[in-house]
């Protein structure tokens, strides 16, 4: 049996927002790429936290049918489940590994993060057992202040990282703080600061600078010893071409959104809609309070529907009062307070029944209400809202 509450998730959506983002990359990349540079950036596909609320195993395989090549989740245990729904494309784990079961790694097929020297450590010693040479990503910490070796101090820190014998350099990267933040110098700073980590990390390892240009190879002459590089989020990627590198990390765009307060003229649609059904309509006389702490109350005689989904759904208390939801083409208030299990709207003059769909995130009529502007209302990141619904939310594939 379904709940009433059904999240409908368009995968047609999702590759149409890939492919999008590919052919965006593509285009500006003939007038964006840096001297020497001859490819326009690949796509690392984020599909952590469930894939934004979306239904990971389901979402990583649409991705895969849709070209993308390299995914990234947020720990070993997602990595595995990402396995077991039968995804093949490299899966790049962004996280820490100190308190994982390092195993995983390899029973999996999973490219690790080395972000601290006791990570750096542990992934050597797990490696030399299972007798094999790893891949990994080097994360550089520019000013997050998360994870991530130091770019002040890589000279001390990564001489023993890059003697471990059975570890094999991949790619480098960071992550912005402020990208999404036109005001914040930080953006821009970071930038610096992990160009200059590229060149201590190319001194130490004693090879060319991995933003040099690529000299062209003829005949059977080796390849230099050049790491892939990525930076850019969703925010950047929409931002700063110069720091596009070698891929792009796009999370929240795949998922149809754009990152407050930034715009984009990349054509994309929203890939989840939460909707639900009116399961009572109720009649509320003039002074007559609704929900709990009678925080509502009537001025006049009012038609409050009853609609079942709550915060125990990922919805947030902060609705009430400020959101609205799609009943027959129309937005009707939230009033009352979001319980647990329900909500009530306002639907006054809408001669609503039950069983009437209700549209808590999406398009109905010729009206929409997406994550972005449920955000706004509640004072969040419509990364958040995504994220919160809840896991008792069927999820449905078109």
């Amino acid at each position: 049996m379904i709940r009433p509450t059904v999240a409908r998730v368009d995968l047609n959506a999702l590759q149409a927002n890939y492919r999008a983002l590919r052919e965006y990359i593509s285009r500006e990349a003939e007038t964006a790429l840096p001297a020497g540079r001859s490819a326009p950036p690949g796509i690392i596909a984020v599909v952590k936290a469930n894939a934004y609320g979306h239904g990971a195993g389901q979402i990583a395989r649409a991705l895969e049918d849709a070209g993308a090549d390299l995914l990234a989740c947020a720990d070993i245990e997602e990595g595995a489940s990402l396995r077991s729904a039968g995804v093949r494309a490299e899966i790049l784990v962004f996280g820490a590994l100190s308190v994982s079961d390092l195993d995983g790694l390899f029973d999996c097929r999973l490219t690790p993060t080395v972000s601290t020297p006791g990570a750096a450590r542990a992934v050597q010693a797990a490696a030399a057992k299972h007798n094999q040479r790893l891949r990994y990503h080097l994360k550089i910490d520019t000013g997050m202040n998360r994870l991530g070796f130091r770019f002040d101090n890589l000279r001390r820190t990564l001489p023993e990282l890059f003697a471990s014998p059975n570890l094999q350099l991949d790619a480098i990267y960071t992550h912005f703080a402020a990208a999404d933040d036109p005001g914040s110098p930080l953006f821009g700073e970071q930038r610096q600061r992990f160009e200059r980590a590229l060149a201590d990390i190319a001194s130490l390892r004693g090879v060319p600078h991995p933003l040099a240009p690529e000299p062209a190879h003829s005949g059977s002459a080796a390849p230099l010893d050049r790491p892939s590089l990525h930076a850019a989020n969703s925010a950047a990627l929409l931002r700063d071409s110069r720091v596009w590198y070698d891929r792009v990390r796009p999370g929240l765009l795949l998922y149809g959104l754009v990152p407050s307060p930034l715009a984009s003229t990349v054509s994309l649609s929203p890939v989840m809609a939460l909707v639900s059904r009116v399961v009572a309509v109720k009649g509320v006389r003039d002074g007559e309070t609704v929900g709990y702490g009678g925080r509502f109350r009537a001025e006049e005689p009012r038609q409050i529907a009853i609609v079942p989904a709550g915060y125990a759904d990922g919805l947030d208390l902060r609705l009430a009062g400020r959101g609205s939801v799609l009943i027959r083409g129309r937005r009707a208030p939230v009033v009352g307070s979001v319980c647990m299990d329900m909500l009530m709207a306002d639907v006054t003059g809408l001669d609503v029944s039950p069983g009437d769909e209700v549209v808590i995130i999406g398009k109905q009529g010729d009206d929409a209400i997406d994550a972005r502007e449920i955000a706004a209302q509640i004072g969040t990141i419509s990364y958040e809202v995504l994220c919160r619904i809840g896991s008792r939310i069927q999820r449905t594939y078109d």
